[in-house]
Order: structure tokens, then sequence, then C-alpha cells
């Protein structure tokens, strides 16, 4: 048995090399950027207006002038115009360039139009007011996003903005999940007293498709002979097996035996952690790995979140942030083991505090439907007082 100090490192040493592949913009979301994107013009590419309202030269109301007769109007989408006297104005609309010979834009809200003159009526304008000057955000080429990042609907409009139909995304490992167990029966039967109905499979792919991967599921009876093909066939066609159940020592837990059998290398059988006690990780040729969680849904939960997630994020590039939060209530945890916590967050002046969710242990699955997140106590302290803080792993 080896420590979560230990586990999880070597987990992040067996990642997969991605190849990139290009995706339609719509069907980017939720993927990882693989290419650096640059700005193809400045941002904004003009001096923007921000406000309705007219355009006129500041030094000309600096100068007394209230009334601005109205030259023309300036809408949104049109080539730029140009103020033709000083002494007028042009009527400008949201997202319109800025008229050449004009610094300032004043709204509607503080100006009264009548008879084709524009009044103004506040007793301050400064050069520059309500306009978005051209490159103030970003000058042309430079980086926008650098790759490694998942892309959201913000990015899809940042993609869109510099042209970009089409975006280079790192491919997907094709993932099989199988559930293990003559106990489970599918999900739309009605289980006999002694089964119950296989929830962590669908779990785990609820959780993969959060992540834009569609995997597989299968179910692995308890027996050898048939795990033993079956699993032959998946390694053939998957990069990744994700195993939930069989991985204890109980004796119809054949798991350990037949990927063995397979040609697995076993890298760790087992972490002390609770719960995900009986975790085991190995890899395969191809290369192909292997994680074995234990069947007790929470610790399934767990040792998804804990390991297979961040291995999953490191193979794709994403990179990993480092977060903590402050525990609210004592908790006393003798045994030499990290303890995976789940917790309901919040924020008190602004520090994130980790209140303990009540559960009545791993297999409890409900005990997880309001976790905000897990906080990981470490092995051999034994008391952790409120107030401490403690590594932290969201849940969404």
């Amino acid at each position: 048995m080896i420590s979560v100090e230990e586990a999880l490192p070597l987990v992040l040493q067996h990642t997969l090399v991605l190849q990139t592949e290009v995706a339609p913009l719509l069907q980017s979301v939720g993927r990882v950027l693989a290419q650096d994107v640059t700005a193809d013009r400045d941002f904004p590419p003009f001096d923007r207006v921000t406000m309705d309202g007219i355009a006129l030269r500041s030094e000309t109301f600096a100068s007394g002038t209230r009334s601005f007769p109205i030259e023309q109007i300036q809408p949104a989408g049109a080539p730029q115009t140009i103020l033709q006297q000083a002494k007028n104005c042009i009527e400008v609309m949201t997202g319109a360039m800025l008229p050449k010979e004009t610094d300032a834009v004043v709204r509607y809200e503080d100006c009264t139009l009548q008879d084709g003159v524009a009044v103004v009526e506040i007793d301050q304008i400064l050069p520059g007011q309500n306009i978005h000057r051209q490159g103030s955000d970003k000058k042309a080429g430079e980086v926008l996003l650098a790759a490694g990042v998942k892309i959201t609907p913000a990015i899809v409009g940042t993609l869109a903005s510099v042209g970009l139909a089409k975006v280079k995304v790192y491919q997907l490992p094709r993932i099989a999940i199988c559930s293990t167990g003559d106990e489970l029966v599918e999900i739309g039967q009605t289980p006999l007293p002694h089964q119950i109905r296989r929830s962590n499979a669908y779990m785990l792919a609820a959780a993969l498709l959060q992540e834009s991967i569609k995997p597989t599921l299968f179910h692995l009876p308890d027996e050898p002979a048939q795990m033993l093909q079956i699993l032959g066939s998946l390694l053939a066609e998957h990069e990744v097996l994700i195993l939930s159940g069989a991985v204890s020592k109980g004796k119809f837990d054949y798991l350990p035996q037949v990927l063995e059998e397979l040609g697995l290398k076993p890298l760790f059988h087992k972490v002390a952690q609770k719960p995900g006690k009986p975790m085991l990780f190995g890899t395969f040729p191809g290369p192909k790995v292997v994680f074995g969680l234990p069947g007790n849904p929470i610790s399934t939960f767990v040792c998804f979140h804990f390991f297979f997630r961040p291995w999953l994020h490191a193979s794709l590039g994403l990179k990993a942030e480092e977060r903590t939060a402050q525990l609210t209530q004592c908790i006393t945890f003798k045994p030499a083991l990290t303890y995976h916590v789940p917790v309901k967050l919040q924020v008190e002046q602004g520090t994130l505090k980790a209140t303990p969710i009540p559960s009545t242990g791993s297999g409890d699955l409900t005990s997880i439907l309001e976790a905000d997140g897990l906080l990981s106590l470490p092995a051999k302290k034994g008391v952790f007082l409120p107030g401490e803080s403690f590594p932290l792993i969201l849940l969404s």
C-alpha cells in the first residue's frame, strides 16, 4: 500500500500523448485548445463609440460652446464620417466608428436635441469619454489565448471574433467504463431484494460527459473467463479502462488476476486513503492505462475526482489549479490514512470555508448530493481543527 502523496505523482507520470484534430467552432465547446490564438487586428479595430449620443470636439465645449448643430448621423456598421466644422457635432450610435475630428461622446441623456441642434446640459466633457480606443484591449499579433485552455462560450466568442470557424483541439481518449458484479442490474429493471442497479457506471459516464468525452459502457460478470474475453477486446479498442468494483480482497474480486493475465503492469494496488483504499492503477503497452476503482459509490466517486480527473486534464494539457479551504468543524480521524471528506463550500469575509457533509460510509451515495468539493485531510494528523486549511478538489 502506498500513500496518496506517492500514488498521485505515479498516476501523472503515465499520461497519454494525445494528437490534435480540427473541430468546427460550435463543436469545440468543452474541448481543450491545441493552438495559440492571436489577434488578427487591433481589439477594438477602431475608436469605438460606447454610448448613443453625439460626438464633438471637447476643446469647442471647453471654449464655452453648449449648442452644437448636428451635421449628420454615424450609425454602427457604416464607414467612418468626418466632422466638417468644429462648432458642430455628429449623432453617433453605440458600436459606431468615432467620426474623424471628434474626441468625445456625450450621451443622449446629457443633452437635448431639437430642430437639428444638440444642447449639452452637463458641466464637464473630457477628451476620450465614452470612447473605446483602438487597440486598447489587444494589439494585432498579440496572443489572445494560449493552448491548453478548456473552450468555454466566452472563448468561442473570442475565436469567432478572429475568424476561426474551425479550431485545433486535442483528441479525446477512447474510454470504456466497466461495472462488475452479479448483484448489479440495469437501471430500467426492478432489482430483486439481493440486487442493486448499475449506478456507478452511469455516474462515471456523466462525469466524463462533463469533460466532453462519450465513453462506452460495459458490464463484467463475476466469471474470470468472460472477464478475460471482454477485457481483451476492450483493450484493443480503447486507450483507457475505468473499472468499478472487483478490485478488493473478496473471493469474487477476480479483476486484478485477470488484468495481469492480459499483461497489466500494476503500478499500485491499495492507497492509504479513505474512502477508496483498494484502488488499482496500471498500464498496458500501447500505451494504455487502467483505473480500477473500488465498487462502493463514494469510493468510486472520490477516486475518479482525485486520481482520474487530474490524469485526464494532464493528458489534455490543462494546467492544474491548487486550491485550499478552511475547515469549519473539528474532525477526529485516527487511522493513518488520507481522509477525503465531502464538503459544502461558502465564502466568508473573502475566505473559502468547507463544512463536512454527514455520511454513513462509502456506500452512502446520497451524501455527495450537496457536496461542492472534497477536502483531503492528511494522514497521521488525527485531529483537524476549525480554521485549518487543507487541499480542496472542486466537483464541478
